[in-house]
């Protein structure tokens, strides 16, 4: 699984617009038949920066996703509306498929 998060920091006059704006790219990625997930939070701290957390099969899976005609799209609207270079982390997770549960908690009954 090649496994991916980045820091997007935006222009604040585009913060309120972003998730539409990264909306086609979001589903388009979602369909890839090599994609696992695609989820995007909003910073708790900073209004403007979001952040993707993405995963795919394989590495084949995401060079076809950086070469895609909706990729393409993204990078360049995207461009008129982050503050600065977004920052990643992409790794490969050797026998990954996707999220595994977290053994430290378990969910219980409220007191």
């Amino acid at each position: 699984m090649i496994f991916i998060t980045v820091k997007f920091t935006v222009r604040p006059e585009q913060s309120d617009n972003w998730l539409a704006l990264v909306d086609d790219f979001t589903q388009a990625t979602r369909r890839e038949p090599g994609n696992l997930f695609f989820e995007w939070s909003r910073s708790v701290t900073d209004p403007h920066q979001f952040v993707l957390v993405e995963a795919f099969r394989d590495g084949e899976a995401g060079k076809e996703h950086v070469e895609s005609e909706h990729f393409k799209a993204a990078m360049e609207d995207m461009s008129y509306a982050v503050a600065g270079r977004p920052q990643i982390v992409s790794t490969e997770i050797p026998g990954m498929d996707g999220w595994g549960e977290m053994g430290e908690i378990t969910p219980r009954e409220p007191k």
